[in-house]
């Protein structure tokens, strides 16, 4: 058995608590954590803090918002906790001067398998682009994005109707058993950190920004239904539709191919009482679950009765 490693925890999202919990349910100990700072949200603009600081506040430790990560002020209250390592998850690019304060290094979990889906959006790209498979990886930091040494890495399938929501929870699940192995591994000394390769083939997985949610009907039906799904429910793919000659934005969470030849022009949108659907290439796709701007969520069938007798039409390209 090796040793209890003092760890420092950085993080913010729900993602990253899941794996904060089970540090602190494992040999080592938990001396501080990192997240970021309180922010007013909403319209009363009440101050939303981060999930990670929701759970910190019952471990009885220093909890760190620093609005400056270079700030004198933090550096040194990081170097006076006196850890082993510090584990980040789902935080902020670290400067040099706070990955090296820890002798035993940082370490970040990733939600892809490294040195693919490198980037901020690694669970959202593995579905809009087509792979059948993942994982998470914990690697050493450096000075470059998801760059580092590799410490472990674990692969997991993607199912055929697997979402960006439910992958999450999978690598969500998946990644904290990952970094109590890799914690152990350090204080063991038993894993040998790999290089990444650095080939001309590698994906990336950018940031996501509004402008590219919006729906390209003209590509083929495949890569659309990855794409949905890929951004489903969060940032949640779009298209414009006009409701008689009205234009409105329309989320599109969930959708199927029906693969019948359309007998209607290219782009047509066809309903029923409880069918809406799109002619494309050779087959229909079925919007199945969705929101129009300024409204709830809803299955496609309470779509559709909130617009009865109503024409409908696809708007093709840019929108925004």
């Amino acid at each position: 058995m090796g040793k209890e490693l003092k760890v420092v925890f950085m993080g913010t999202p729900e993602f990253a608590v899941t794996a904060l919990d089970e540090i602190t349910k494992s040999k080592h100990k938990i001396v501080g954590v990192v997240t970021v700072p309180d922010k007013p949200s909403g319209r009363g603009l009440h101050v939303s803090e981060s999930a990670v600081k929701k759970y910190a506040l019952q471990l009885n430790v220093p909890i760190l918002q620093p609005e400056k990560l270079k700030s004198k002020l933090f550096i040194q209250q990081l170097t006076d906790l006196k850890a082993d390592v510090f584990v980040v998850v789902a935080f902020r690019i670290l400067p040099k001067e706070i990955f090296t304060i820890p002798k035993m290094g940082t370490f970040n979990l990733h939600a892809s398998l490294l040195p693919q889906l490198r980037g901020a959006a690694p669970i959202n790209f593995a579905i809009i682009n087509g792979l059948k498979e993942t994982g998470v990886t914990t690697f050493f930091l450096d000075e470059k994005v998801d760059t580092g040494e590799i410490l472990l890495q674990e692969k997991i399938e993607i199912e055929p109707s697997e979402n960006a929501g439910s992958l999450h929870d999978k690598l969500m699940d998946l990644g904290k058993d990952v970094i109590i192995k890799t914690l152990d591994g350090i204080a063991e000394k038993t894993i040998n950190p790999k290089i990444q390769a650095n080939d001309k083939e590698i994906v990336y997985a950018p940031k996501i920004e509004k402008e590219d949610c919006e729906i390209d009907w003209k590509k083929p039906v495949n890569e659309i239904h990855n794409f949905i799904r890929g951004m489903s429910p969060y940032p949640c793919a779009f298209t414009t539709i006009s409701i008689d000659d009205q234009k409105k934005i329309l989320k599109i969470f969930e959708g199927k191919v029906i693969h019948e030849k359309p007998n209607v022009s290219f782009h047509t949108i066809e309903t029923n009482k409880k069918e809406c659907k799109i002619a494309l290439k050779n087959v229909w796709y079925s919007l199945e679950d969705v929101q129009l701007e300024g409204k709830k969520r809803m299955k496609i069938k309470d779509f559709l009765n909130g617009i009865q007798g109503k024409n409908l039409s696809i708007e093709i390209g840019n929108t925004i």
